[in-house]
């Protein structure tokens, strides 16, 4: 039988999720963690590649097993080999043919920005801290420019290795939260640190040092028009979203997640 599962993670020590050689990721951890459990050799799908330093809300992976488990001893089992910074958080079972890569529609990021003279202490594993003053309607317009089709050339990665550099993004949102900025973007698909180069661009834009728009940026399909490349520690990849006659529950709205409610020092409603 197939199972999915959504896990959480600080992805702060590793070397991003995919499996490389002397390199520590989340994708051995897991796969060595379902070993240990199903004496089995199980190689899992993903539905997102993060890099290093890049967390999750809802990662999905899936595995084929001959192993028969109720949910909550699954996830206990995995958990229980997995480091502290790592937790699966629901598991089920789906059709044969699903694949949590391929079968995603679509994909939602978010990026913190801490905007203040002072220093996050707490937070500081979890947002990218910027001491100028943001113009936040500027950035909010600018934001806007990326919706639709386009050629995201300019926002990849020189060693992103995607063949087809058109994307489309179905939907983007700018919230503020007192100090915090909380950047969203969801796309059918994204390149290699494509989020974080549209997020550094934009924090550049709403600092006046860079003097193209987003649109302008866009149509030159040149990545030195565009702004720098924004730490990794912001960004936080929400998950993907599946037809519905997929039963995976996916957290797809930052503002809901635990460590917003954490970050902001609220309460959860």
């Amino acid at each position: 039988m197939r199972l999915a599962a959504t896990l959480e993670y600080d992805g702060t020590e590793f070397s991003g999720f995919q499996r490389q050689n002397n390199a520590e990721t989340i994708q051995e951890h897991l796969e060595v963690s379902l070993k240990k459990i199903t004496n089995e050799n199980i190689t899992i799908n993903y539905s997102g590649r993060t890099d290093a330093g890049v967390h999750a809300i809802s990662q999905v992976f899936d595995f084929k097993t001959n192993i028969e488990r109720d949910e909550i001893n699954w996830i206990k089992g995995i958990n229980s080999n997995l480091p502290k910074s790592i937790s699966v958080k629901e598991i089920c079972s789906v059709q044969d043919d699903f694949n949590s890569r391929f079968s995603a529609i679509e994909r939602t990021y978010s990026y913190v920005i801490y905007n203040s003279k002072e220093k996050p202490l707490f937070f500081n594993d979890f947002c990218c801290w910027v001491t100028n003053n943001l113009d936040i309607k500027k950035m909010d317009d600018q934001l806007a420019m990326f919706i639709g089709e386009n050629d995201f050339s300019s926002f990849r990665s020189i060693n992103c290795n995607s063949k087809n550099p058109v994307k489309t993004m179905q939907d983007v949102n700018l919230k503020q939260h007192n100090k915090f900025i909380i950047l969203s973007f969801t796309a059918n698909a994204f390149l290699q640190n494509m989020v974080r180069i549209m997020v550094g661009t934009l924090i550049d834009i709403s600092k006046n040092e860079n003097l193209l728009s987003v649109k302008e940026i866009l149509e030159k399909r040149d990545r030195s028009f565009a702004g720098r490349t924004a730490p990794a520690k912001g960004l936080f990849f929400l998950g993907p979203k599946y037809n519905e006659n997929i039963d995976i529950n996916i957290e797809l709205d930052f503002g809901m997640t635990p460590i917003f409610y954490y970050m902001m020092g609220i309460e959860p409603t």
